[in-house]
C-alpha cells in the first residue's frame, strides 16, 4: 500500500500562504483522519519532498480551533502527480496510515467522470452460465444416448424375434446381460456396489415380480407384431397409471382424467387400423403397462426408506430378480423347442455368427437404455423424464417403420399421432397437479 510520510513536507507550516485558501474553498482538499489520542507532529521531522513542484501544505490541528482535532486537511492542489508517504514513528502504537493524493483532484469533474467511464472494467467469469451449459450439455448426450441405444435394442431385438420367435428365452438372456453387466461395474468399483440387507431384498419383490411381467409381456408383443404398433399401444400406459393410483388412494385433477382421453381414442383408432394386428401383440403391450404400472407403484411404496441405493444400482437388482422369476418360466413354456427353433434360425440367418450378434446386441443395448433413463431421470425432473420419453416413442416409431419398411395407413399414422399427443397432455396435466400439491 501507498503511505503518507510527514517526512515529506515542508518545514514552514504556518507560513504558507496556501493556508487562506481554505477559509475561501475547501475545492482540492482531501481529508485524512488521525487515530484518537495520537501525538502531534515532531515539526523538526519536516522537510520538503524532493519531486514537488510547489510546497505541500500541511495543516496542524492547532492552525483549526473550531474543528475536530481528529481532522487534517491537506491541500493537493500543488502536487504534479507525486505520493505523499506517511512515516509510522510518530504513532508507535498504531498502524500506519494510508493515503494517496493526486493532481486530478484539482480537475473538473466531467474529466474525472469521463476517465472512470473509459477505464477497463474488470471482468467477472459468469460461474453460473458455464455450468449451466455444461450440465445442458451433459443432458443432452445423456438424452441421445438413451434414444440411440433404445433404437439399437428395438431394432436388433425385432430382428432376432423374426427368424427365432421365443420370447421367454430372448427376454431371459437380456436380463442375463445387464446382470453380468453390473458386477462387472461392481467388480472393478466402477460402480459403487451397494449395501443389501434382507429387508432390502424383501421390499425389492413385488417391484422385480412387475419388471419381470412387464418386460416378458412386451417381448411377446414385440415378436407378434411391428414394433411401431406395440410404442403406440405402449403409450397407453398412463391410462393405467391413473387408473391404478386411483384404485390405491391417489386423486387426480380434471384435467388429468381428461388428458387420457385421446390416449384412449389415438390407441383405439391405431389398434383397428394396423396391417400386421394380431390379438397376442395387442394384450401383450397392454399387459406390459400394467406391469410397469405396478412396478412404479410399489417400487415408491416399498423402496423409499431406502434412498441411499442410487437409480442404477436399483435397476441392476432389479434385473437381476426378474432373471430368478424369469428363466425359470421361460424353461418350462419354451425349453423344447429351443434346439429345433435355433437350427430353422441358422438356417434363415445362413451364419451363426450373425445370429449371435443380433442376440448379444438386443441384450447389451436392452440394459443400456435402460440405465441411460435411469440416469437421466436422476438430473432431471419427473416432467421433463416424461416428455423425453414420450419422444423417445416418436423417434422409436419412425426409426423402425423406416428400417422395417412396415405399411402405415393414414387413419393408422392419425391415431399413433393423437395417443401420442395425449401422452404430451397427460404429462402437462400431471405437472400441474404435483406443482399444486408442492404448494399445498
Amino acid at each position: 500500500m501507498l503511505s503518507f510520510n510527514p517526512l515529506t513536507f515542508p518545514t514552514s507550516l504556518h507560513s504558507n500562504p496556501n493556508i487562506k485558501s481554505f477559509s475561501k474553498s475547501i475545492h482540492g482538499f482531501s481529508t485524512f483522519r488521525f487515530p484518537k489520542a495520537s501525538p502531534p507532529f515532531d515539526q523538526n521531522h519536516l522537510m520538503p519532498h524532493p519531486k514537488a513542484t510547489n510546497h505541500t501544505v500541511y495543516h496542524h490541528p492547532s492552525d483549526f480551533p473550531n474543528k475536530p482535532k481528529s481532522q487534517i486537511l491537506i491541500s493537493s492542489s500543488t502536487i504534479t502527480n507525486h505520493i505523499i508517504h506517511c512515516h509510522p514513528s510518530p504513532f508507535p502504537n498504531k498502524p500506519t496510515s494510508q493515503i494517496l493524493l493526486s493532481g486530478f483532484l484539482n480537475k473538473p469533474k466531467s474529466h474525472i467522470l469521463k476517465a472512470a467511464a473509459d477505464a477497463p472494467q474488470p471482468t467477472i467469469p459468469d460461474e453460473d452460465s458455464s455450468s449451466s451449459k455444461k450440465k445442458t450439455l451433459q443432458l443432452a448426450i445423456v438424452f441421445g444416448l438413451w434414444y440411440f441405444q433404445n433404437i439399437i435394442f428395438n431394432i436388433y431385438n425385432k430382428k432376432a424375434l423374426n427368424v427365432f420367435p421365443f420370447p421367454w428365452l430372448l427376454a431371459s438372456f437380456q436380463l442375463l446381460a445387464g446382470s453380468v453387466w453390473m458386477f462387472f461395474l461392481w467388480s472393478f468399483k466402477i460402480q459403487p456396489c451397494p449395501k443389501i440387507s434382507k429387508e432390502f431384498i424383501f421390499a425389492l419383490l413385488g417391484p422385480a415380480l412387475f419388471h419381470t411381467i412387464g418386460h416378458i409381456s412386451a417381448c411377446v408383443s414385440f415378436s407378434k407384431v411391428a414394433v411401431s404398433f406395440t410404442h403406440v399401444i405402449k403409450s397407453s400406459e398412463p391410462v393405467f397409471s391413473v387408473v391404478f393410483s386411483s384404485f390405491l388412494g391417489d386423486s387426480y385433477p380434471l384435467s388429468v382424467w381428461l388428458s387420457i382421453l385421446p390416449i384412449v381414442f389415438g390407441c383405439a383408432l391405431a389398434a383397428v387400423t394396423e396391417v400386421s394386428f394380431n390379438p397376442q401383440g395387442l394384450w401383450g403391450a397392454l399387459i406390459s403397462n400394467v406391469g410397469f404400472v405396478l412396478r412404479n407403484i410399489y417400487s415408491k411404496r416399498s423402496l423409499q426408506n431406502f434412498k441411499q441405493v442410487n437409480g442404477l444400482n436399483l435397476y441392476g437388482w432389479i434385473s437381476i430378480m426378474s432373471l430368478i422369476y424369469l428363466f425359470p418360466v421361460a424353461v418350462f413354456v419354451e425349453g423344447p423347442l429351443w434346439v429345433e427353433g435355433y437350427r430353422r434360425a441358422i438356417e434363415i440367418v445362413g451364419k451363426p455368427s450373425t445370429f449371435y450378434l443380433w442376440v448379444i446386441v438386443s441384450g447389451i443395448f436392452y440394459h443400456l437404455y435402460n440405465q441411460s433413463s435411469y440416469q437421466a431421470l436422476d438430473d432431471i425432473s419427473p416432467l421433463t423424464f416424461s416428455v423425453g420419453n414420450t419422444m423417445k416413442r416418436v423417434v422409436v416409431i419412425i426409426a423402425t417403420v423406416l428400417v422395417f419398411r412396415n405399411p402405415v395407413r393414414p387413419l393408422n399414422g392419425l391415431g399413433s399421432a393423437i395417443a401420442i399427443f395425449g401422452t404430451f397432455l397427460y404429462s402437462q396435466a400431471t405437472a400441474k397437479k404435483s406443482g399444486g400439491e408442492k404448494k399445498s
